[in-house]
């Protein structure tokens, strides 16, 4: 048996082990209460329940008796996309929030298959106005703007 789509056969693999991970890790750690009275396990364990039921169907629609091989897992996205938002959260205190953004922005977009120096610098300005006017101006959330080292912030 070959597998029909390499994409839907990882997808539903991964949907697989982390509704799984989640159902399992909200049982054994948390009272489930009942429909009526739900405890702290209800919530997640029913999604990840769902999220696991998902992932089987997916799983199990990629399979087919023709197809290509499924090719080698490039590591290079995720790897850049997790270490981004790792540095971000290092960051987001002794740079602020421009620079945190900045920062996240680059290197995400360095794990891609194409990395175009403008669409990232438009993405990176739409997503700081964004933050800055969501966060900090409409849900008043004190994140630092401008690094620590600034004195006075420009942006108030």
């Amino acid at each position: 048996m070959k597998i029909k789509s390499p994409k839907d056969f990882w997808a539903g693999l991964m949907f697989v082990g982390f509704g799984g991970f989640f159902l399992v890790w909200a049982l054994v750690n948390y009272q489930m209460g009942t429909a009526v009275r739900m405890g702290p396990a209800y919530f997640p364990a029913l999604l990840g329940g769902l999220l696991a039921v998902l992932g089987l169907v997916i799983f199990a629609g990629s399979f087919a008796l023709e197809g290509p091989p499924v090719p080698a897992i490039n590591l290079r996205p995720l790897i850049m996309i997790s270490g981004a938002c790792v540095v971000y959260g290092y960051l987001m205190k002794p740079l602020g929030l421009i620079l945190a953004t900045g920062a996240l922005v680059y290197i995400a977009a360095f794990g891609g298959h194409e990395f175009k120096w403008k669409e990232v610098t438009i993405l990176y300005v739409a997503l700081i106005v964004f933050s800055i006017l969501v966060f900090v101006k409409g849900l008043t959330l004190p994140f630092p703007i401008c690094p620590a080292f600034m004195d006075s912030c420009p942006i108030r």
